[in-house]
């Protein structure tokens, strides 16, 4: 059984027992968090979609950590104009294993 799940503007195709980063999100370290925006469920042939979310299909996961991704440079240059900016990001984010899915 695998369900898409909508968090952080982002959506993600998801099974029972996968490992996930996602968008750092307000909760405990070992907590259960429970991801209600769920677009669609499938299990073999069958598939149900939602307009555009599924009533009463929830996914639960656990917080496994939260973290910060590696640094990602930024390099702007305009050439012959003597002009050269850097920059670093490193994005938060939280990583949940999935328990199970509700449909």
């Amino acid at each position: 059984m695998y369900a898409v799940i909508k968090t952080g503007g982002k959506q993600y195709r998801v099974t029972s027992g996968q490992k996930l980063k996602i968008e750092q999100i307000p909760a405990d370290v070992n907590a259960e968090v429970v991801l209600d925006q769920v677009l669609m469920v499938g299990e073999g042939d069958s598939v149900r979609l939602g307009q555009p979310v599924l009533e009463g299909a929830s996914v639960k996961a656990t917080v496994l950590e939260h973290a910060r991704a590696p640094k990602v440079k930024i390099f702007k240059m305009r050439r012959r104009k003597h002009y050269q900016k850097r920059q670093g990001h490193r994005q938060n984010y939280t990583l949940l294993r999935i328990d199970s899915i509700v449909a």
